[in-house]
């Protein structure tokens, strides 16, 4: 039983160790929040590509789609393409009558995201040439604010070949699914990359929402990142070969969240095994950064690994010792009592990032005040759930599956999101 108390105090104390400059973000942000990194240099207006791979998105694509036309930059700078990939429904259709210049991919064996934008960008190389200055890379259910491309224009004028945005939720009062979805999201861009964006570390594409160069395109052969989770493997390749990925706090996407525990399911698998795919590929290279004294080479190793890897040892010891003294008639009462400090520890200090965050956020959580106030109670069992769900994404196979999106404008304003205007 002492030997219990002692592991579980040194993981907690490992934890401390790993993700206290994490902690350290929070205070950085409220210090520093109003200081302006991105100083408008010149006002020059690039050419862009937006470029969106689609997989049976019929009911939301024309959404973002009209968001991309409304925006406050020059429409004529801006050329919308969409891969419609194995579609089997009219995202194709929808996508040209809304204004994209569509392509279509029927590919069974090279599945997922990753692939798409390689055979996108490959298409946009063949048929335009390297005309465009910069690439947008969202996803069919995205919606932005009317000045989103703006401001990452202004942000892309310091210099910066890589820039990623503030991440919204279209649906963040579904459910405690998709609000520990939207929340986390919201820590993300407050408190991570916004935090990293002050201090003038690198921040890290998540998914969606971001904004790279045509010397980042040439560089990368167009697109070459094909794991589960291409973001993460893309932020990782860049920032270990010296780039830096810039923050733009004022472009704010809205981003649906599954709401299916299921489809959650299915999709955090996905990312987990992502994770351990991107780590295998580019953890010594990491681990070369970090020795070489680069700090975001370190902050990217605390997202992918230590997390999963303490937690996990923390699951399998206090399962061996609950289980022995069930075996054995002894200490149990003790057990359960380490095992629930050690859960309720967590908890709080989850509950306590998810109300920081929430507090902070306020205006940009789009549901009723009593979900805000509820859901920060769920979100630490949001985030539990992610233990079991790595364990079997470690030792299950996972393939892309896509998760169904139909959260559409009409919604958004039932829901109170009503977006910028001119």
């Amino acid at each position: 039983m002492e030997a219990l108390k002692w592991i579980n105090y040194i993981i907690s104390i490992m934890f401390f160790v790993c993700y206290f400059y994490q902690l350290v973000y929070i205070p950085i942000v409220w210090l520093f929040n109003n200081r302006n990194n991105n100083k408008q240099i010149k006002n020059k207006l690039n050419r862009y590509a937006v470029l969106i791979c689609a997989r049976n998105e019929q009911e939301v694509i024309a959404d973002l789609i009209e968001s991309i036309h409304g925006q406050t930059y020059p429409g004529g700078l801006v050329d919308i393409f969409v891969m419609a990939d194995n579609c089997d429904d009219n995202t194709a259709k929808v996508s040209k009558a809304s204004g994209a210049i569509v392509y279509q991919r029927f590919n069974k064996v090279e599945v997922g995201k990753g692939y798409a934008l390689k055979a996108l960008m490959d298409r946009i190389n063949k048929d335009y040439g390297n005309v465009y200055d910069g690439y947008f890379v969202f996803d069919a259910d995205n919606i932005l604010e009317k000045n989103y491309i703006e401001k990452m224009n202004q942000c892309f004028n310091q210099g910066n070949q890589i820039i990623t945005s503030y991440r919204n939720s279209k649906n963040y009062g579904a459910n405690w699914i998709s609000a520990g979805y939207g929340l986390w999201f919201l820590r993300e861009s407050r408190y991570l990359n916004n935090a990293r964006e002050i201090i003038h570390s690198s921040c890290a594409v998540s998914g969606t929402g971001f904004l790279f160069s045509k010397e980042i395109a040439q560089k990368i052969n167009g697109w070459s990142y094909h794991c589960l989770t291409e973001d993460i493997e893309f932020s990782i390749d860049q920032i270990t070969k010296g780039e830096r990925i810039a923050f733009c706090k004022e472009a704010i996407l809205y981003d649906e969240q599954p709401v299916s525990f299921i489809q959650s399911v299915n999709q955090r698998m996905r990312w987990s095994k992502g994770y351990f795919q991107v780590l295998s590929s580019h953890g010594i290279d990491l681990i070369k950064g970090i020795f070489k004294g680069n700090f975001s080479c370190f902050d990217m190793f605390m997202n992918i690994a230590p997390a999963f890897i303490l937690s996990a040892i923390s699951l399998v010891c206090n399962s061996i010792m609950l289980f022995k003294s069930i075996a054995t008639f002894t200490n149990i009462s003790d057990v359960f009592i380490s095992v629930g400090q050690f859960i309720l520890n967590m908890y709080l200090t989850l509950y306590v990032i998810g109300l920081i965050t929430t507090i902070t956020e306020w205006k940009q959580i789009h549901t009723t005040n009593f979900k805000k106030i509820i859901y920060t109670f769920s979100f630490p069992i949001f985030m539990f759930t992610y233990l079991p769900i790595s364990l079997m994404a470690l030792f299950c196979k996972i393939t892309w599956k896509p998760i169904k999106h139909s959260f559409s404008l009409d919604r958004m304003s039932k829901e109170g999101i009503f977006l910028a205007k001119k």
